[in-house]
């Protein structure tokens, strides 16, 4: 198969949970021996992530010239698939994907906010939704996802974890006895007003926030105010984030999809205190810590230093953070216990996941593609050099043609 991916994130290096998971996901169908492209934005700093040496990228900062960019290629790829992701805020690539690859388009649904549909979406748009429900397939994140998505678009969708994690083992990171309170991107949506407001209800502790693509320079002007906070690098790897780190606070005030970070470290050990809302409840797999959150309401069209509109949500009591927290670092048993159950769980939930999951959904794309051709009035000189790829794929695979 011939794949080609486009998104307005970057993806030199990838930033965020879904530029990584796509990355993934085309780094394991490359390696099955498909071509792989990515029309994507300009490259941004961040953390090294390893991309299969076979996959192209074609870098585009202009938004206009991107889905010129993108048009060229499905005219010069001929791509079986074109992927587009839901980072792609203001949907042209979508129109533009399925306007030169009509029928062979598959959204990627990742971040519920940058949907064209339903109550959490910053960019509601008609037209873009009857996109999305009209794509050959819809690929969720999570099960949250998949029901949001059900639900809002009256859509079904395929539920595919990206097997991001690697392959382990994995350290056991966890300290009770030292270590940071630990966030990770503190901004608006990711509740840094929580994060903020339970540093100053524990002074005891020590607190390390790691600036990501939501964090601005206010945010950064605030956590510096905070004698117990400490303001870390981006290190290299997932080890190196969260090393050093007691407890991850993730207190979310907007509709997360899934939660990697989540997983990433109750793999090692470190127990996760996080807000109930979207995605979380899933990605933390029945463990506990669990805090109630008024999450965000709407959001006004006033843009930050990074284009986020500013969000608008009640007041949210720190004092069932700080309550976490305490109980968590006051009592080794109770410490060891979660970090218990938050290995296990991840372990078992990561043991599950498959690397092949999203070829075998693309080729099977394909088969029904394939099937819905009437025989009389189709031959395989008829069909796209990539349909006709399919089509022999199948074959092979029934042992017809060698």
């Amino acid at each position: 198969m011939r794949i080609l991916l486009t998104a307005t994130a970057s993806y030199a290096p990838p930033r965020g949970g879904a530029t990584r998971s796509n990355l993934v996901w085309l780094n394991h169908l490359a390696a099955a021996g498909h071509a792989c492209r990515v029309v994507c934005g300009a490259p941004s700093e961040g953390a090294p992530f390893g991309r299969h040496e076979s996959i192209r990228l074609w870098e585009v900062e202009d938004p206009a010239a991107r889905v010129q960019a993108l048009r060229r290629q499905i005219a010069e790829f001929q791509p079986d698939w074109v992927l587009v992701s839901s980072e792609d805020l203001g949907h042209a690539l979508l129109r533009e994907a399925h306007h030169s690859a009509e029928g062979r388009v598959v959204y990627l649904a990742h971040t519920p906010q940058f949907f064209p549909f339903g109550p959490a979406s910053w960019n509601p748009e008609r037209h873009a939704a009857e996109l999305v429900a009209r794509s050959a397939g819809v690929v969720a994140i999570g099960r949250y996802v998949a029901g949001y998505v059900e639900r809002e678009l009256g859509r079904q969708a395929v539920v595919i974890h990206p097997p991001i994690y690697g392959a382990g083992p994995f350290p056991n990171l966890a300290n009770f006895e030292e270590g940071l309170i630990a966030m990770i991107n503190p901004c608006a949506v990711k509740g840094i007003s929580i994060f903020l407001e339970t540093a100053r209800l524990l002074p005891r502790f020590r607190f390390g926030a790691t600036p990501g693509w939501g964090t601005t320079a206010a945010d950064c002007r605030a956590l510096s105010r905070l004698p117990n906070v400490e303001i870390l690098p981006n290190p290299a790897g997932i080890d190196g984030l969260l090393r050093g780190a007691r407890l991850l606070l993730m207190p979310s005030l907007w509709v997360e999809g899934f939660g990697l970070i989540v997983v990433e470290a109750m793999l090692r050990g470190i127990p996760v205190v996080a807000s109930d809302l979207g995605g979380l409840r899933e990605a933390k797999h029945g463990t506990g810590f669990l805090i109630p959150a008024a999450g965000i309401e709407r959001y006004l069209p006033v843009f930050d230093e990074h284009g986020m509109p500013e969000p608008v949500a009640p007041a949210n009591d720190a004092s069932p953070w700080a309550a976490a927290i305490e109980e968590l670092l006051s009592d080794s048993g109770v410490y060891g216990r979660e970090s218990a159950a938050s290995w296990e769980a991840a372990h078992r939930f990561v043991s599950g996941l498959d690397g092949g999951a999203m070829e075998r959904f693309l080729l099977s794309l394909g088969a029904r593609d394939l099937k819905s051709v009437q025989p009389e009035s189709a031959t395989i000189e008829s069909l796209s050099p990539g349909r006709r790829a399919l089509l022999l794929e199948r074959l092979r695979r029934r042992g017809m043609v060698h």
